[in-house]
């Protein structure tokens, strides 16, 4: 054996010792905790947890208006702009480009300034963005005020999951963590229906609204008490636990549970993104980009930015099919966030996935159907259905899981890192999607859908091969089926 594959052995031996037991110590106060958030005091305490969280969710809500925007404004902003196809398709994948640059920013903002401060930039930078959009009388404004919003949008994505979970107590943690998801769906679906009756000047109004929430709750809200910890301001780090679990709670485990887990954060080695290429992470890098890409390269961008166009193109009502696509993906989201511990993260995705692939296949069908004119009165109905499963399928799945995932395969030193670099990746394949999509569909609409669904196929095959199942399962049992993965061995079981 060589110096530096016993080195490597050794360090990835220390990372799982003190992973251990960092883990062992949470096992060993949750039931503390657990009680010190129940009860009269926990009920009060409750309170500030779920107002901390609304007001984080309304930069989701914004996040997902940004996103459905541009699907029920595409045609009359082009008419009143006088913008050609590609100065609309440049519109509206310009958004990604500002979230990547948010995406890559992100971490670090949110370290140096704060959770909260991290929130009040993205807010900003969106509420200039969305008037700017509004006003816009050229291309180049519009263009400029969508990569404000996108910029801040990309920051609302990492920092709004990352306050909850700092705020939550344990036992409630999952539950509030997928409100994220759920008011991105949600603000999406407002912009869908919305976007049918209103102007797309007056439709800015539903990104602005959120962001002036987001703003003047800041103010009333505590900020994390790990970032308030980490930078050692003790006396606000213990004021900020207190609010959040109540007066009378006994905040004393909890808070030295945090200071540990930090110290602990503190003396694992520094993980650099060229180091994420090593053997021993290169499973669950596989896993966590791989899932991203199909998703992204699986058309749910591309179908969600430009709907309404889509709807158009295979001779449907635009109105009546945004508002049923848009009308479905928040229930069904919701039970997809209610099955995940109970059916587990793979059956979901393997469902998922076969439900992607189907619908997309049923609107390459109709296509064909309506190029050949054959069926004509049918190929729309086929059109119709087909988006409905494909964004039902997506939502119950694809849509959340593989972020659910990126919090659990990756080890606890590196999570920051591979984070960002999957982030990255989903903004870019975000970007090439709502970028290309127009053209694609100019070239072949068929052909597009049919693309779509061989990518989905692949995806069902990549997750039975490939994606381990985590629900219930500890940090050191993933870590572990990982690693037998990475020697040959299943980590399916």
């Amino acid at each position: 054996m060589s110096a530096s594959k016993d080195l490597d052995d050794g360090s990835t031996l220390r990372e799982s010792e003190i992973t251990e037991a960092l883990i062992s110590k949470e096992k060993s106060t949750a039931v503390l905790i657990a009680s010190n958030s129940s009860g009269n005091d926990g009920k009060g305490s409750i309170l500030v947890v779920i107002l901390s969280t609304f007001v984080a969710v309304s930069g989701s809500f914004e996040f997902g208006s940004a996103v459905g925007f541009s699907s029920p404004t595409q045609s009359a902003i082009r008419s009143d702009l006088g913008l050609s196809l590609s100065e609309y398709s440049v519109f509206g994948s310009i958004l990604t480009i500002g979230s990547m640059i948010g995406a890559i920013m992100c971490g670090s903002l949110a370290d140096y300034v704060g959770r909260k401060g991290a929130m009040r930039i993205a807010a900003v930078f969106s509420i200039l963005g969305w008037i700017a959009i509004s006003f816009s009388e050229a291309a180049w404004t519009l263009d400029i005020g969508r990569l404000s919003v996108g910029y801040g949008i990309g920051v609302l994505s990492y920092v709004v999951p990352v306050y909850i979970a700092e705020i939550t107590p344990k036992h409630l943690r999952g539950g509030f963590t997928t409100v994220n998801q759920l008011m991105i769906v949600f603000g999406a679906s407002v912009a869908f229906i919305l976007g049918t009756i209103l102007t797309w000047r007056v439709l800015t109004v539903t990104g602005i609204v959120p962001c002036l929430i987001l703003l003047l709750g800041l103010f009333i809200v505590p900020e994390s008490p790990r970032w308030l910890a980490k930078l050692g301001r003790q006396q606000e780090f213990e004021v900020a636990l207190r609010r959040l679990r109540g007066k009378e709670a006994d905040i004393s485990e909890e808070a030295v549970e945090i200071e540990e887990y930090i110290k602990t954060i503190d003396s694992l080695p520094q993980v650099t993104l060229i180091d994420l290429f090593q053997r021993k992470y290169a499973h669950p890098l596989i896993v966590g980009a791989g899932l991203i890409a199909l998703q992204q390269f699986g058309g749910c961008n591309g179908i969600g930015f430009y709907a309404s166009e889509t709807f158009v193109s295979a001779g449907f009502s635009s109105t009546v099919g945004t508002i049923a696509m848009a009308s479905i993906q928040v229930p069904i989201t919701a039970v997809g966030a209610l099955l995940m511990d109970n059916c587990g993260r793979r059956p979901l995705l393997l469902i998922s996935a076969t439900g992607t692939c189907m619908g997309c296949l049923l609107v390459a069908i109709s296509f064909v159907l309506e190029a050949h004119d054959s069926l004509t009165k049918l190929s729309p109905i086929l059109a119709l259905s087909g988006i409905l499963v494909f964004s039902a399928s997506f939502s119950i799945g694809m849509g959340g899981i593989p972020w659910v995932l990126m919090s659990e395969i990756f080890p606890i030193n590196v999570k920051g890192t591979a984070g960002s670099l999957v982030n990255l990746v989903h903004w870019f394949g975000s970007w090439a999607m709502t970028f290309a999509y127009n053209f694609f569909m100019s070239w072949s609409r068929a052909g597009t859908f049919f693309a779509f669904s061989a990518v989905s196929a692949a995806t069902v095959l990549f997750v039975a091969k490939l994606v381990p199942e985590t629900k219930g399962r500890t940090l050191e049992e993933i870590q572990a089926s990982m690693d037998h993965a990475s020697s040959g061995k299943s980590s399916m079981h």
